[in-house]
């Protein structure tokens, strides 16, 4: 349909998309019953084509689409962030990290896989982009990038690589914590009036982490414990104030790769505060 044929959001829901990935539920539980959204889930790099294409309106995707076309605004003061080791996005390692030649990166990845080479530009290995679909740890390389449900399963494996984290890495050099995905807005969408949905979501998951944790326990058969840990201490969801600085820090070593643009600085629309 052509876009001046298309419905207006005042005569069709918000159409949100988020992560298939547990580190996306505190932030979006319970936004399918919300009224007046309609949700779905698409890995990181799908989610950025949906707004790119505009089939989405609003999706908490990898931080550096933000800085990669003009006209995005971001919804604050939440994020998925980590300031320290997330076990959901790893670099696992067949060699030490100083030694690593060739790196294959996980094709659902855009703000990770950007952070990796900001963090390895000294000794810059060769990245190889593994297909859509495919396994990346199946790739003849040194050393694999890995994302979401998958990187945390296989990094709690009793057998697991041994690994370099990006966010850890990232932290220590900065001091700032690294936002891996924001609530990206699409350009001239009105997300006012949807704005308490989004509060409430973040309710919701905040209160539901030990919940999330017995579920993804079961699921994955690996122990609460380290879920619950993952969730509620590994993933900052609420960097407040340094959110703005650690997403402006991450655009300007990007920036200077050129991997995103050095001009974007989007506006934040605060969220209402929800007890």
């Amino acid at each position: 349909m052509l876009a001046w044929m298309q419905p207006s959001l005042g005569e069709r829901p918000l159409r949100v998309g988020s992560v298939p990935y547990l580190v996306g539920r505190p932030l979006d539980l319970g936004l399918e019953d919300e009224d007046g959204v309609h949700y779905e889930r698409r890995v990181p790099a799908e989610l950025v084509q949906g707004l790119r294409a505009g089939e989405l309106d609003v999706a908490l995707v990898s931080s550096i689409e933000l800085f990669r076309a003009p006209g995005y605004r971001y919804l604050a003061p939440f994020a998925v962030s980590g300031d320290g080791p997330v076990g959901s996005v790893q670099v696992f390692l067949r060699k030490p990290i100083e030694a690593v030649r060739t790196l294959a990166l996980d094709p659902a990845s855009r703000a990770a896989a950007t952070l990796v080479r900001v963090l390895l530009a000294n000794h810059a290995p060769e990245y190889i982009e593994v297909p859509p679909g495919a396994d990346p740890r199946e790739t003849p390389c040194d050393a694999w990038l890995r994302i979401g449900d998958a990187a945390l399963r296989e990094h709690l494996e009793p057998d697991a690589p041994h690994v370099f984290n990006p966010s850890a890495e990232w932290t220590r050099r900065t001091g700032l914590p690294f936002v891996f995905a924001a609530w990206i807005v699409r350009e001239g969408v009105p997300i006012e009036d949807h704005l308490a949905a989004f509060a409430r979501a973040r309710a919701r998951g905040r209160a539901a982490i030990a919940d999330l944790a017995v579920e993804a326990s079961t699921a994955w058969r690996v122990p609460r414990a380290a879920c619950e840990h993952y969730l509620a201490h590994e993933c900052q969801y609420e960097p407040g104030e340094r959110l703005r600085p650690a997403l402006l820090a991450f655009r300007d070593a990007a920036a200077r790769l050129g991997l995103c643009r050095p001009d974007l600085a989007p506006t934040a629309v605060e969220l209402p505060h929800v007890p």
